[in-house]
């Protein structure tokens, strides 16, 4: 019943952020499923909500039900009420949870008003799984920033753009229709002003269909966004981070539609361990890196880089730009480690997905 769960958590993903994707299965005394449901769009129900809808549709009582549930249910209310006290009044007998609730308004307190109420708590099965699915929100309540993926496409060699700065396309259109895939589940696109001002992007999700567009961030210090820039043409919200309080840079800007963040360094850039808290306070879970070599290099020396979401195509490019700007070493043991994921194939390019070592514990 939790592997179920965990199936309709799976097709919250896209729609639930900033909220976590959960899923939850009502099974009677009998072992029959009676409801089923997830995690609706910000606003809406939760999945123990739509699970007991689901069984008040159908026709079945609820009355010493069990909840398989892929994330505590929550005690508070927020945008909706509190979700333990709704199984309370549905006479549930049973919850088994996969995971406590990272939330501190949560935290454990939805258990124990259920465990006071008299149902039978169980917690654990599905854990690995549901903590998985929602790397991002556990990123946010825990760490207090979002979970980072950088995104980059190269050759075989390791170019991600020419010496010219030319890159579209060095992968193929599977490759870049899967890319819109992981931009459709975050909850924003970062790109710094390098690549604004190089490839003009719309950084929106086109590829593959989406309810929800990701909010725009660009790294912009010194405000060199132009005002047509295709960013600022449409397409949800846009945040520039900068470290240049100029009102008359900020305008045209603030006339796009713009929402502008000082966020200054001590060497005039943006304070990047800044920017990760400033999205974490903005319910930012997951960012989705697409920039280029410089920034991704930074981002890399600022600590913020989870994953690596790598394209690469069986191309030989030579010389030109790599997938980030870091500092030269002198012993190979002072060398990043990563944890491989996956390997897929996309079209005539592979997918290469590695995490950090060490980057899901907390």
């Amino acid at each position: 019943m939790i592997e179920r769960a965990l199936e309709l958590a799976a097709q919250a993903r896209l729609t639930a952020p900033p909220n976590p994707a959960v899923g939850c299965v009502l099974v009677n005394a009998e072992g029959r499923v009676i409801g089923e449901g997830y995690t609706q769009r910000t606003g809406g129900a939760h999945a123990e909500i739509m699970a007991l809808r689901d069984a008040q549709a159908r026709g079945h009582a609820t009355q010493g039900a069990s909840a398989y549930v892929t994330l505590e249910p929550c005690a508070h209310h927020g945008r909706t009420g509190p979700c333990c006290e709704a199984l309370v009044q549905a006479g549930v007998s049973r919850v088994i949870a996969s995971l406590v609730d990272p939330n501190p308004k949560v935290a454990g307190r939805g258990l124990d008003h259920l465990r006071a109420a008299g149902i039978r708590v169980e917690v654990g099965p599905g854990a690995e799984q549901a903590r998985e699915l929602n790397l991002g929100f556990f990123s946010r309540m825990v760490r207090g920033r979002p979970w980072m993926r950088m995104k980059v496409a190269a050759s075989l060699d390791g170019t991600s753009a020419l010496g010219n700065g030319q890159s579209q396309w060095i992968t193929s259109p599977q490759a870049r229709a899967d890319g819109h895939a992981w931009r459709a589940r975050a909850c924003a696109v970062l790109t710094g002003i390098g690549t604004v001002l190089t490839d003009d992007p719309a950084l929106t999700v086109r590829e593959v269909v989406t309810d929800r567009q990701p909010v725009r961030v660009i790294i912009d210090s010194r405000l060199q966004t132009p005002p047509h820039a295709r960013l600022l043409q449409g397409g949800g919200p846009v945040w520039i981070y900068c470290a240049l309080s100029d009102p008359q840079r900020q305008a045209p800007l603030l006339a796009q539609g713009a929402q502008i963040i000082c966020l200054p360094d001590s060497q005039g850039k943006v304070d990047l361990q800044a920017l990760g808290r400033d999205l974490a306070q903005r319910e930012i879970n997951e960012v989705h890196v697409e920039a280029g070599s410089k920034l991704n290099g930074s981002l890399m020396q600022a600590g913020l880089i989870d994953e690596l979401l790598l394209y690469l195509a069986p191309v030989l490019l030579g010389p030109g730009q790599g997938l980030m700007a870091l500092p030269a070493l002198q012993r190979l043991d002072q060398g990043q480690a990563l944890q491989f994921l996956d390997l897929v194939r996309t079209g005539p390019d592979l997918r290469l997905r590695a995490r950090l070592q060490g980057r899901e514990h907390f």
